[in-house]
């Protein structure tokens, strides 16, 4: 790891907008002698808007203790603009773990991103409710946990409260890659927007299960896949990233799902990455996505 890396820094504002934000920011950043690498913004109306920022910027020397100093000197910069901000440190990748079932190509995508070191997480184990892919995911190098599900609410919640003991401290995201199966309002709202699930249907057309099968009753000439993060309504999250392809009417169900797998797994793998790189801020029930 260079060390420009080891002392660079991420932050994410939200404040409603007005002059003097970028002004304020900026001055502190020089004041402590740190310099912006990259910087994003983005403004909903500058009357009355909400304004967004991303700035990156290197400090030489800093590390966490340092970080949390400058935490502190920076609270004192967001008086009068009632910001909600994060100082994120660059050099510490997130602890990223995948819930899966039996299908395997949203998970496989992730992991050998994760491997050729495309992906900059910690993927600190996979959870499933089948073993099926427990070789698959162990060739990787990673820990693999066997939990499953059984069909009444009382099963689902002490499978949650199994998953939750394996995660204690493993867990800044949650990534579902074809996860079947509904999480309870508990789980969610411990890791509120930070899981991140992949729909197979271009939402919010066909939400819930099943939906190339209905894609393919109602005659579409597209699909797609919608990477969102999860609240307690089901497919309703904020949607970080979305793809289409054109499918005709020689295509079956199966032809669809072959499609739209391969849709699946790349729109799930962008969302992850724009989140790991702090480039996702949720507006709502939409989100400020600041893409390169």
């Amino acid at each position: 790891m260079t060390e420009s890396k080891e002392s660079t820094v991420r932050l994410l504002i939200t404040c409603p907008d007005q002059p003097g934000i970028v002004a304020a920011v900026s001055g502190f950043l020089h004041r402590k002698n740190a310099n912006i690498i990259h910087s994003d913004q983005h403004s909903t109306d500058p009357e009355g808007g909400r304004f967004f920022m991303r700035n990156e910027f290197f400090l030489p020397g800093l590390d966490l203790d340092g970080l949390t100093r400058l935490r502190e000197e920076f609270a004192e910069v967001t008086n009068g603009f009632v910001m909600d901000w994060s100082l994120s440190p660059v050099w510490m990748p997130k602890k990223t773990v995948i819930l899966c079932s039996r299908v395997d190509h949203a998970l496989m995508e992730l992991l050998w991103r994760w491997k050729r070191g495309d992906m900059r997480a910690d993927v600190t184990m996979v959870i499933s409710n089948h073993p099926d892919l427990r070789l698959s995911v162990e060739h990787f190098g990673v820990p693999f946990h066997h939990v499953p599900v059984g069909p009444t609410l009382r099963d689902k919640v002490h499978a949650e409260d199994t998953m939750m003991s394996l995660m204690e401290g493993q867990a800044d995201l949650v990534v579902l890659a074809r996860y079947m199966q509904v999480l309870t309002p508990d789980f969610v709202a411990r890791f509120d927007r930070r899981i991140i699930n992949i729909h197979h249907s271009f939402l919010p057309a066909f939400v819930g299960a099943d939906p190339y099968r209905r894609a393919h009753q109602r005659g579409v000439k597209l699909i797609g896949a919608t990477a969102h993060y999860v609240t307690e309504e089901l497919d309703e999250g904020p949607i970080i990233e979305q793809d289409v392809i054109r499918v005709t009417h020689s295509h079956d169900i199966d032809d669809l799902k072959r499609l739209g797998a391969d849709i699946e797994r790349h729109v799930l793998a962008r969302a992850v990455q724009w989140h790991l790189e702090d480039r996702v801020i949720v507006d709502g029930n939409k989100t400020i996505v600041f893409r390169r």
